[in-house]
């Protein structure tokens, strides 16, 4: 635990103190994002465009996270054991990239959608039973939505107007 204390506090204090513009907070056995950082990372939030924090065990993000770092970009909550996101992720304006996969995801999150920024999405290795199709075909940027290794059920997709690339 100590150990893992200690390697959140040097990374951050090396975006603090270095002006990075990405957070790797990953395999920190972190089960929440640590409240205690966000003041001294505000002064720099605004400059942070990529976040890691694959590989712990992080259920779900407070609002906070999304409102502190709007300027995001790059996001990727890989291996961890979310169910779904916050309404306030669909804040992010600026995400193009987002990485949920390897988690407990059993329904698409529909705050993906309300991000028209957004070009790739992936979501393998989730429990997702249905996509909304007519929705991310309206999304200008997307071009990539993964859903490999989910029970996609495939007799509802109308792939004819996809203009992404749907990996299943």
């Amino acid at each position: 635990m100590a150990e893992a204390v200690a390697r959140v506090a040097r990374r951050v204090n090396e975006v603090v103190e270095n002006g990075g513009h990405h957070l790797d907070l990953s395999s920190c056995a972190l089960n929440a994002f640590p409240t205690g950082l966000y003041l001294p990372i505000n002064a720099v939030a605004d400059k942070i465009y990529s976040i890691s924090l694959a590989n712990n065990e992080l259920k779900s993000l407070m609002g906070k996270f999304f409102t502190t770092f709007k300027e995001l970009q790059e996001l990727n909550l890989e291996g961890n054991l979310f169910e779904r996101l916050p309404d306030e992720a669909s804040s992010l304006c600026n995400l193009k990239v987002i990485n949920l996969s390897r988690n407990k995801l059993d329904k698409f999150p529909d705050e993906l959608t309300k991000i028209q920024s957004i070009e790739s999405i992936n979501l393998e290795g989730n429990q997702i039973k249905d996509i909304p199709v007519e929705t991310l075909n309206n999304m200008p940027h997307l071009s990539l939505v993964n859903v490999k290794l989910n029970p996609i059920n495939k007799e509802n997709l109308n792939l004819c107007t996809v203009k992404y690339e749907l990996a299943m």
